[in-house]
């Protein structure tokens, strides 16, 4: 699995209009065959700044089934007009946690 992360930057004045046509064209990515969960934040500090969390079975799922298709140009053409600019988008995976230690482990001699 892995995690697509886009920071998306909308012009001020029209974060409304942009939640609502992320909601219109929500079903398109989120039927995309590969695709895991779909998931929109919107910033506290920086209330024009979104992130687009989308989870992928890989990156060729994203790459063939969505960004090659026409899904992506309806995705786009619902949400683009409101982009201040070009999103920033890269993929991630988990890195795994290791082991526990024991409850006798001093963190400050190890």
């Amino acid at each position: 699995m892995v995690l697509e992360v886009a920071l998306i930057d909308i012009t001020p004045g029209s974060e409304d209009a942009f939640a609502a046509a992320y909601r219109m064209a929500h079903p398109i990515l989120a039927t995309t065959p590969g695709c895991r969960s779909v998931r929109m934040t919107r910033g506290i500090e920086s209330a024009s700044r979104f992130v687009l969390l989308v989870e992928w079975d890989d990156v060729e799922a994203h790459e063939k089934n969505f960004r090659a298709t026409e899904r992506f140009q309806q995705w786009r053409g619902w949400i683009g007009p409101y982009f201040a600019n070009p999103p920033l988008v890269e993929h991630y995976f988990d890195v795994p946690p290791g082991e526990r230690p024991g409850p006798d482990h001093n963190f400050f001699t190890d």
